[in-house]
């Protein structure tokens, strides 16, 4: 015997919530966790490398973080941007269907939004004062602009593979009818 649930017209059919996701849903979802994900790592690879860079010198830090300047602030925007718009767009889905799970899509979507936030309030900011930085004569406040950097970027690399895991946790396909055998 199947058991339905209790259909409501403000939240739509059973035979619709029951139906499989979309193919654009199911291209969305396998979008947001590639996206996601290349981007969460991405960050855990900078991560890396700014931590390998604490014990070097004023004049090696600079000159790395003059190198990474150039390309990888793009290589950010390139990912972060799409991943954030295809979880925008399931936050929408999901929610116009009053999915089961669309508070997990909500919480993937917010913790992206912080990860903007922070690199648009922090990370950003000084990266721009980090451009004009000389290798031969780096400023005598290197080292704390250095450490604030580093802790917005374990901050933002927290919340994006937060995100990400949360996302990759997500089934985007909606569950079998339940049956009175369980």
């Amino acid at each position: 015997m199947t058991i339905t649930p209790h259909s409501d017209p403000q939240v739509g059919s059973a035979k619709q919530r029951l139906l499989p996701a979309s193919g654009l849903q199911t291209a969305l979802a396998y979008g947001a966790v590639v996206l996601s994900g290349l981007f969460a790592g991405f960050l855990v690879t900078v991560l890396v490398v700014e931590g390998s860079m604490r014990s070097e010198s004023a004049a090696a830090y600079t000159q790395v973080r003059l190198i990474e300047l150039k390309h990888l602030d793009d290589l950010a925007t390139a990912l972060l941007i799409p991943a954030l718009l295809t979880v925008a767009t399931l936050t929408v889905i999901a929610m116009r269907r009053h999915t089961s799970r669309r508070w997990l899509v909500v919480i993937v979507l917010l913790l992206l939004l912080t990860t903007v936030v922070i690199s648009v309030s922090v990370s950003v900011p000084i990266n721009t004062i980090q451009h004009s930085w000389s290798v031969a004569s780096p400023p005598p406040d290197w080292a704390a602009v250095r450490d604030r950097w580093q802790l917005a970027h374990l901050v933002r690399t927290t919340t994006a593979v937060l995100a990400f895991l949360i996302i990759s946790a997500v089934p985007q396909r909606s569950s079998p009818p339940l049956t009175a055998d369980g």
